[in-house]
Parts: C-alpha cells; sequence; structure tokens
C-alpha cells in the first residue's frame, strides 16, 4: 500500500496540475489542513529538480496566503471555527499560556512555529484571536516559511538522484520518519502552550 501511494504522489508530481495541488495543500495547512506541503513539494523536486526554485516559491506565496486566512480564523471567527480546529490539535485548553507564550517571544515563536513541524495553523489562529500585530506576523511567516520551503527545495535539488532512491529504497523509514515529524509537531503545541 505504501508503495501505490508514493508511486501516486511521484506521478502527481510529474503532472501539469502539480503545482495547483501543491499550492492548495500548502495554503491550507496554514489555516486548518492536518498535512504539511513536504509530503508533495518534496516528490515534486525530485521528479523535477530544475523546477526547485519555482515549487519553493508556490509553497511560500500560498503558505503566507492561507496564514491570512488563519488569523482570519482567530480573528473573526474564533468561537465557530478557530476553536473547533484548535481543539482538534489539542490547543484549546492553553491559550492563556499560549498568550503569555506571545507576550515573551512575540514574532520570535511566531518565526520558529514557521520554520519547525509545529503545525503553523495553530500559530496563525492563534495570532488573529490575540490581536497579533499583522505587519510583524506577515513579515516573519514570509521569512520562516521561506526558511522552510527553499531549505527543503535546495537540499533535494542538490542531493536529488540519491534522495530518490534514498527514499525508494527505504520507502517504510520514510513513512515512520514523516509521521513522527507529524505527530512531533503535535507535541510541540503540548509541551510549548
Amino acid at each position: 500500500m505504501l508503495r501505490k501511494l508514493y508511486d501516486w504522489t511521484m506521478s502527481l508530481a510529474k503532472t501539469k496540475h502539480a503545482p495547483v495541488a501543491l499550492g492548495a495543500v500548502s495554503f491550507t495547512e496554514s489555516s486548518f489542513f492536518p498535512i504539511p506541503p513536504d509530503i508533495l513539494l518534496i516528490p515534486m523536486v525530485v521528479a523535477k529538480r530544475q523546477h526547485w526554485f519555482i515549487y519553493a516559491t508556490i509553497c511560500t506565496i500560498t503558505s503566507v496566503l492561507g496564514a491570512f486566512v488563519g488569523y482570519f480564523i482567530g480573528a473573526m471567527l474564533f468561537k465557530t471555527i478557530g476553536a473547533p480546529i484548535l481543539e482538534f490539535y489539542g490547543a484549546e485548553h492553553n491559550f492563556d499560556r499560549f498568550k503569555a507564550w506571545y507576550e515573551q517571544w512575540g514574532g520570535w515563536g511566531i518565526l520558529l512555529g514557521a520554520v519547525t513541524p509545529f503545525p503553523y495553523k495553530v500559530l496563525t489562529i492563534f495570532s488573529g484571536s490575540v490581536g497579533f500585530n499583522l505587519v510583524v506576523f506577515t513579515i516573519v511567516s514570509l521569512i520562516g516559511r521561506s526558511l522552510r520551503f527553499f531549505l527543503v527545495s535546495a537540499l533535494i535539488y542538490k542531493f536529488g538522484e540519491p534522495v530518490r532512491i534514498f527514499i525508494e529504497k527505504r520507502l517504510g523509514l520514510m513513512f515512520t520518519l514523516f509521521c513522527v515529524l507529524l505527530i512531533g509537531g503535535f507535541l510541540a503545541i503540548k509541551l510549548v502552550i
């Protein structure tokens, strides 16, 4: 089953619709979707290494645009949409702790969350709900998401074929690592806030 999923992702990565799918996943991941865009970004860069810069740019721009949706959800729709999303990620009971964390770390905390596997949508929704400065939010989101996606893309570009061979030979390990990072992001919510 894992091999079929990998083959499907690689075949999608080679299609003309891949950039649109990448943008959609990146956009929604910043506001509510649980799966990070790396799941599509990595195979796309492996499949078409020469487009690494374009794919990283698509991820960055759509992720920041999606972050504005998350911010809006937090600012205007917190009770109806934001709170249930935070509840899904286990962050709803830590609102006061998170607000104190914002007061202490501010934009640096958002920047850290934008670069790491921490579920970014939690930060975008909280940012809107506490009325975090939108200009600072935009700047740190742009820097953080750029760092993340351009670093991943550049590494895959640089080491493309060996990375593809490594992934294909160790598909189970890669899937496990992805799951560990995803779960680790959820656990980071519990530790940080």
